[in-house]
């Protein structure tokens, strides 16, 4: 089909452009649709992750009201080695260290911890503190329970590690240390919580004294 003179140096302009820029706009085409298939492979990913993960987790708590340890603890090396980075790792971590501090079992409880106060979350982590805390108090590893204490925890949680501390001071025969750290644990409570009473008692047990909140001016 012959091409008039305009049409021929429509084609040669064509051609020119591409011979120029053809390279270019192949290698951007190919990265637009290689990033789009990645992100639609990655939300599969995701929501086929989510949902084996999620599958673990309910067998999980089938074993746990069976109180089968053992069984537990390998779904929980499960989840943690196949979705560490799934909510589901820490929640599965946080509850098979429980199981395993109810068998008594307390190396397990504390790496399962540890693991949580390492890989997980702020909320998740700062609840892994408290509990690690708690093991190691009562394994009178005192200074290593101050120690996981000393990590940053969310503000929500200032009372209870406040209060935690408390505890092992106490068992430290740190008396005026301890009465510190109780009435700190008051000062970050509401009037309202029901934990305050017990703190309040454990303060005046040692010879605390409770502050008064200041008057507003």
């Amino acid at each position: 089909m012959a091409y008039d003179l305009e049409e021929q140096e429509q084609i040669a302009s064509l051609k020119a452009f591409w011979n120029k820029f053809g390279n270019l706009i192949t290698w951007l085409a190919i990265i637009v649709l290689g990033s789009y298939a990645a992100y639609n492979y990655w939300n599969y990913y995701q929501r086929n992750t989510a949902a084996e993960a999620s599958g673990l987790y309910e067998e999980m708590q089938k074993s746990l009201a069976a109180r089968d340890n053992a069984k537990v603890q390998r779904i929980a090396a499960d989840i943690e080695s196949k979705y560490a980075r799934s909510a589901y790792a820490q929640m599965s971590a946080l509850a098979a260290a429980k199981s395993a501090f109810d068998a008594n079992d307390m190396k397990t409880a504390k790496a399962r911890l540890q693991w949580v106060v390492e890989h997980g979350s702020d909320e998740y982590q700062s609840v892994a503190r408290l509990r690690l805390a708690g093991v190691l108090l009562d394994e009178k590893a005192y200074d290593e329970a101050l120690k996981t204490l000393g990590g940053e925890v969310l503000p929500q949680f200032a009372s209870a590690v406040a209060d935690r501390k408390g505890d092992v001071l106490v068992a430290q025969n740190k008396v005026a240390e301890a009465r510190s750290a109780y009435q700190a644990a008051l000062d970050a409570m509401a009037k309202n919580d029901p934990a305050r009473q017990l703190v309040q008692l454990k303060l005046e047990a040692i010879g605390g004294t409770v502050a008064t909140p200041k008057a507003a001016a």
